[in-house]
């Protein structure tokens, strides 16, 4: 073997890995929606968990990414630690399938029909249509199956290469010395597990292990150790994904490499014993590629079924691994290890939304509360919940350019948008109920007091901007286009009343009835509650779009007013329930 066979070995190793890298993030956008139905479904239940687990990552070829994935989930709180146990089981099964894949380049027969399974047949072809796709196609999700099917091409190419490079191995002694070495369990174990944590793949070193097989001096002896070392080295992905992360998602990691160290170290030992005293033949024989797919699977089923009955062990042992704090550990609330899943990213950006948008709704209720009924305790909670919703917008908006970044498909990009634009408006909400706050904190101060008609006023307009906030927040939440639809006549009727309340409140004022002081109070309460309606109308008329793929607000919301025989009826239905004097006899009417 010269320098040109490295060199080639070399190359064909990196075209191997990025194959595997490229289809595999592929198959993660592919399968994103799919993902989230899927751990939406997930119970507590160790079947469930497992053969999500194992289908996942059978999906996107990588049992590190599978576990990233978890450690991600477990710290964001859409996953408990009960349930991360199991998927992280089920994936150490699912990552068997690529050396199975891997094992179709070892196919050698004269019938037409089994050359055409050799992936040397079929990638080209996989590979035409592949670049097609990728290059002619608009859409997304073509797109992403282009990239799948190059991705395999890729690496299937890669692997080819790397067989013809190595082919002269089987004849330097120095390499066969070398996995005479291996026969070692335990060095078996240490090799297996240094290459598999060098290249953060155990998919990616079965693969090589199955090219150097193929020189013919691996023997079944020296892989089967090789094999279970590969198991412990994938954890380092997962190790190096918890650091930061809180304590839940630490165990999770840590749960990966516990099981894969205790089901190694029992099976180790059984092969030891096993060796020692039934000296197999086949154990001397060299292993093909066929056969070290089989021996892949099959320690990692027998991992599975030993540990899966001690999954409450498993959790009791890294929760003394990694004990609780006196101090709660803080949940983050946003986790950057989703961005290999943009939809599921997505799911809990909408998650922590709804939370700011609650929050927000909730401060602004609570202002007008304060306006009749102020204490210090409230005022105390109106400004925690501002400030709440400041922290969700800046964390929520930095999260979301940072995941627009990454490839996402079409809905999950409009998803996302749809978040940006929202989020600013509950912001401003929440905003606005400090104002009012303020201008309860300066009627107390100054001891101004309100006319009754104006108190009888406020009454009118403070229940239609609590109804709009009502619909508004059930359109936010649920999508719901019958509550957005009945947001922006809503706040037309509140437009309408601003005027006539500020033009009442002059009267008075110019009678004598009221001060000057409590009219600017009064007029800064109207232009904050009229404020507030508009942005529920920003957040209603956004849901609209979304829904119809409409990205321009402004133009929806006029299209909808001066177009749609609903919108004036609702107008005039609601002209009919806040017209002043109208509202008091619908209350009195309906207790």
């Amino acid at each position: 073997m010269d320098i040109f066979n490295v060199l080639t070995l070399i190359g064909g190793l990196s075209l191997f890995l990025f194959g595997m890298s490229v289809m595999g993030q592929a198959l993660e956008r592919r399968a994103g929606g799919q993902l989230r139905t899927l751990l939406g479904k997930l119970t507590d239940r160790k079947i469930a968990g497992l053969l999500t687990g194992t289908g996942v990552t059978a999906v996107i070829q990588s049992s590190s990414a599978t576990t990233v994935m978890v450690v991600g989930f477990v710290n964001s709180g859409i996953m408990t630690l009960k349930q991360a146990i199991n998927v992280i089981m089920g994936a150490n099964v699912g990552t068997t399938v690529t050396a199975w894949l891997l094992s179709l380049a070892g196919i050698d027969s004269g019938n037409l029909f089994i050359k055409l399974l050799k992936p040397s047949s079929f990638t080209p072809i996989l590979a035409l249509i592949g670049i097609i796709f990728y290059m002619f196609c608009k859409n997304a999700k073509k797109k992403d199956t282009g990239m799948i099917l190059l991705g395999f091409a890729t690496l299937m190419f890669g692997m080819e290469t790397m067989s013809g490079a190595v082919s002269g191995l089987r004849d330097v002694p120095a390499f066969q010395q070398m996995f005479i070495m291996f026969k070692n369990p335990l060095l078996g174990v240490l090799a297996g597990t240094i290459l598999t944590a060098i290249i953060q793949s155990s998919s990616a070193s079965v693969g090589v292990l199955q090219v150097l097989a193929a020189t013919g001096q691996v023997s079944y002896g020296a892989a089967i150790p090789i094999i279970m070392g590969q198991n412990i080295g994938t954890c380092v992905t997962a190790m190096i994904s918890s650091v930061g992360a809180n304590k839940n998602a630490k165990r999770a990691a840590l749960v990966h490499l516990s099981f894969n160290i205790i089901g190694t170290a029992i099976w180790l030992a059984v092969f030891c014993v096993l060796k020692a005293l039934l000296r197999p033949v086949i154990l001397d024989e060299p292993a093909s590629r066929l056969g070290i797919a089989v021996a892949h699977s099959v320690f990692n089923v027998l991992c599975t079924l030993l540990m899966l009955p001690l999954s409450s062990f498993l959790e009791k042992l890294v929760t003394i691994l990694v004990p609780d704090d006196k101090q709660s550990d803080a949940v983050a609330e946003l986790d950057e290890r989703l961005f290999a899943t943009p939809s599921i990213a997505l799911e809990r950006c909408h998650t922590v939304a709804a939370e700011m948008a609650e929050t927000a709704v909730a401060a602004l209720k609570d202002a007008m509360v304060s306006l009749r009924s102020y204490t210090p305790v409230l005022a105390a909670s109106i400004r925690e919940k501002e400030d709440k919703t400041d922290h969700y917008e800046d964390i929520l908006g930095t999260y979301l350019v940072n995941l627009s970044t990454h490839q996402i498909s079409e809905a999950d990009s409009r998803e996302a948008a749809k978040l940006l634009k929202m989020i600013g408006d509950f912001e401003r909400i929440a905003d606005h109920a400090v104002n009012i706050l303020e201008s309860a904190e300066e009627l107390r101060d100054k001891e101004l007091r309100f006319t009754e008609d104006a108190s009888s006023d406020l009454t009118v307009v403070s229940a239609a901007v609590r109804d709009i906030l009502d619909l508004s927040l059930t359109a936010f939440l649920h999508d719901d286009l019958n509550a957005a639809s009945m947001v922006e006549p809503l706040e037309q009727v509140i437009d309408q009343l601003k005027e006539q309340l500020r033009t009442r409140h002059i009267l008075r004022m110019q009678k004598g009835d009221c001060s000057i002081d409590a009219g600017f109070a009064w007029s800064d309460l109207l232009t904050n509650l009229e404020r507030t309606a508009d942005h529920c109308s920003n957040i209603a008329g956004c849901v609209i779009d979304i829904a119809h793929g409409n990205m321009d607000i402004h133009q929806s919301l006029r299209a909808f007013r001066t177009g749609s025989e609903d919108f004036r009826q609702r107008f005039q239905e609601y002209q009919r329930k806040y017209v002043l004097n109208g509202y008091f006899v619908q209350k009195r009417q309906e207790k």
